[in-house]
């Protein structure tokens, strides 16, 4: 028997029933024009250690013996995509940075969260010990408040203050740039990097295999922690900052700029192969001069690109697979710092997913 629709509101709630059962049965429900379609999402503590206070706790004078303090681990939100791909993505803050670094851009755009779970990555947002959201340490430390957002501006190549580079992927507008300035936050307690990477690998632990995005500060720390846990199989390091790893006896000297001093650290062979077992690539960005310079928020860059390149042939000369890609020699220009929130950042998102598949990871 066949049932006529005969009134007008009947057939539009067919029609919305209809669109609505494509959406959830599209395998695109995850384009950049639909509904983000999230499956799961959650955040939990992960790594750490725990301090003990000998002695017996009284209810009553509530004194420090025989407490305990929980600290030093990564906090981590989680957002997982239905029809997660295999491989998540845990992207990893730099320098002064937290979580933030990865989620809206400063004038409001989709950061690398959104863009790769809507690519069908599950994505991890960490914010490392004693910062943002694992504020809570197991060592002493003081904030003090001093004005140095101009120094900063220059260090991430957004320009040189208080003028913005001609051709810089950077909103202008005074708005974005207090946005820029706010997503910085402090460190509660000393940097530690075994600390810190010891937070990761435990969290490669706890999720299983994944793919480490790092950037900045983090990317010497993630070749740490990746050289620790074999679930890391792949790293994407946006310019990476310090803590180049080499096999003993094969360290390059240190490069000098008017940045300060960049030294390289040398492991043991058996570690540094470890990296040459899976695919790394490094991204920078523009406006690093070629030649010295007496700017020290560029010049301190030119040495890290040097290193970088330095560090990439020796993984590769081990066996391994690692690339740096400099942007402006690829026809990219104007990348700052973060090319992952700059206003070209869903090209700059693109050269990864291209590089995620090349590689089979995606």
């Amino acid at each position: 028997m066949m049932i006529q629709i005969k009134t007008r509101s009947a057939r539009l709630l067919l029609a919305v029933i209809a669109l609505f059962i494509a959406a959830c049965t599209s395998t695109n429900h995850n384009s950049a024009s639909s509904p983000l379609m999230i499956a799961k999402q959650g955040s939990f503590a992960v790594g750490g250690s725990v301090v003990e206070r000998e002695g017996e706790f009284d209810p009553i004078e509530l004194g420090a013996e025989g407490q305990t303090l929980h600290g030093d681990h990564a906090y981590v939100f989680y957002q997982i995509p239905v029809d997660e791909r295999r491989y998540p993505l845990v992207m990893w803050h730099g320098f002064g940075q937290f979580s933030k670094t990865w989620e809206s851009t400063p004038d409001g755009r989709q950061g690398y969260q959104s863009i790769f779970l809507r690519k069908g990555y599950g994505v991890y947002l960490i914010d490392q010990p004693r910062r943002g959201n694992a504020g809570k340490g197991t060592q002493p430390g003081t904030y003090t408040p001093v004005p140095d957002e101009q120094k900063w501006f220059n260090i991430f190549r957004v320009g040189q203050w208080p003028d913005y580079f001609a051709n810089v992927q950077f909103p202008t507008d005074d708005a974005s740039l207090a946005q820029y300035f706010r997503q910085m936050t402090p460190d509660i307690g000393p940097i530690d990097i075994d600390v810190n990477a010891d937070a990761v690998d435990a969290l490669f632990n706890r999720i299983g295999e994944g793919i480490l995005v790092t950037h900045s500060h983090s990317g010497g720390m993630g070749w740490q922690a990746a050289m620790q846990n074999p679930n890391v199989k792949a790293i994407v390091s946006y310019e990476p900052g310090s803590n180049f790893v080499f096999p003993e006896g094969e360290a390059p000297a240190p490069k000098q700029s008017s940045g300060g001093e960049l030294s390289a650290v040398e492991v043991p062979l058996t570690a540094f192969r470890k990296l040459t077992t899976i695919p790394i690539i490094i991204y920078y960005g523009d406006n690093i001069p070629k030649n010295p310079s007496n700017m020290p928020g560029q010049d301190g860059w030119r040495v890290r690109l040097e290193m970088a390149y330095e560090w990439a042939d020796a993984i590769n000369r081990h066996g391994g697979d690692a690339t740096v890609v400099h942007l402006p020699k690829v026809g990219i220009y104007g990348n700052t710092h973060f090319p992952f929130s700059d206003l070209n950042n869903l090209q700059i998102a693109r050269l990864m997913a291209d590089w995620l598949k090349e590689k089979g990871l995606d």
